[in-house]
């Protein structure tokens, strides 16, 4: 009897964590500091894709793609659900994220959130930095933080390469379908090209 009854409480608890919500399994790992420890250990050992565009320490390899470093985990996270269920689309990331499960996901989110930006040399004048700081303090600080490090459903912006920064409020201003559902659909729209590229400019160069 008491046999039996071991694997019948295995399978429970595999059923259990079958049915848990990605969300659930998220917060249940960021509560318990033995299992994030163990997902930061398990996302170094996963991330040698995302490394070849966002760089082994998410700092990324090429200007048109984000920093990861530094992003809240919680961020992270739902930007990979998104990709998952084609709420954000883009033909790299929809791939690569249904590649992984959900616990793959999480601890690259985990390891990605805990490593350091690496500082970038700004490309401006100080006539168009002083405009992006200007930009940065009236249209996004409320979301982004005064010192664009972001909040969990809002992505760090310090650091960030400006020309990534561009292409992507040019998205946001044009309405690109691919960024559906945004905040940012209502409020990129209100900035002139030379807005954003000061905003970028700005942003790129800021180390908080």
């Amino acid at each position: 009897m008491r046999t039996s009854f071991l694997p019948f409480l295995f399978c429970l608890g595999s059923l259990a964590q079958a049915d848990e919500s990605p969300l659930a399994r998220f917060e249940a790992i960021m509560g318990n500091p033995e299992q994030r420890a163990t997902a930061y250990e398990d996302g170094h050992e996963r991330i040698t894709l995302c490394g070849y565009c966002h760089g082994e320490d998410g700092n990324s390899k090429r200007e048109h793609i984000p920093n990861l470093a530094g992003q809240s985990p919680r961020y992270l996270f739902d930007a990979f659900e998104q990709y998952v269920d084609g709420r954000r689309t883009d033909f790299v990331m929809n791939q690569a994220a249904k590649m992984l499960g959900i616990e793959e996901r999480i601890n690259i989110a985990v390891y990605y959130s805990q490593q350091e930006v690496k500082a970038r040399q700004a490309q401006a004048g100080d006539d168009i930095l002083a405009e992006g700081r200007t930009l940065f303090s009236q249209v996004c600080m409320g979301c982004h933080g005064e010192q664009g490090l972001g909040k969990e459903d809002a992505p760090r912006l310090a650091g960030q390469p400006a020309e990534y920064l561009s292409r992507t409020l040019n998205k946001y201003r044009e309405r690109d379908p691919s960024r559906a559902g945004s905040i940012m659909l209502s409020i990129a729209p209100r900035l002139t090209e030379r807005n954003i590229d000061a905003v970028a400019a700005y942003l790129q160069q800021l180390q908080p």
